[in-house]
């Protein structure tokens, strides 16, 4: 079976699309499902996003499975604009309601704020009101016009499985020789 990479084109009007619990759901493309959220620093935050990306980094050479309920290809965070604005980009495996329900479950499971509590306009609730939590990713979500996947539609699981058949492969060939 021969995977081609794939582009595909991502509607700016998402009016149409199906409505989920929470809003539109914009459809799984090539890199499968994700957002990005770009939102200003409370003033006198930036170094406060930065611990908490190290803290972050800490707990899961603690428990590298810590975040495995949100199903993660990739995180990545930025601060740019002399570190007033910052960049949350996610890609993940569920859509957009599961993903969002999941890391506030996670979060009050783990009993850990989020990095969002640094960004303006965040809500103070956000533990007991996913709606607010949720509203304020949609109000700074800034969706991708085109999204390209060199292994499409690819899940982390199976990327994972894949690698643990290959290791044993390798493992099984040096053995012969």
């Amino acid at each position: 079976m021969e995977i081609k990479p794939q582009a595909v084109v991502i509607p700016k009007d998402a009016d149409h699309l199906e409505q989920g619990k929470y809003g539109p759901v914009f459809p799984r493309t090539p890199a499968c499902h994700g957002f990005t959220v770009i939102a200003r620093v409370k003033p006198g935050r930036a170094e406060a996003v930065r611990d908490y990306g190290h803290a972050l980094a800490k707990a899961l050479e603690q428990d590298p499975y810590l975040l495995a309920p949100l199903k993660l290809h990739y995180l990545r965070w930025v601060l740019f604009d002399d570190d007033t604005r910052f960049m949350y980009q996610g890609i993940f495996d569920t859509d957009f309601d599961k993903y969002t329900e999941d890391a506030i479950a996670l979060f009050a499971k783990a009993g850990v704020s989020t990095v969002f509590e640094n960004l303006e306009g965040f809500p103070e609730d956000w533990r007991t009101n996913p709606e607010a939590f949720i509203r304020f990713v949609r109000e700074h979500q800034c969706p991708s016009f085109i999204e390209y996947g060199e292994y499409p539609y690819v899940t982390a699981d199976e990327i994972k499985k894949a690698l643990r058949v290959k290791g044993a492969l390798s493992e099984m060939l040096d053995q012969l020789q």
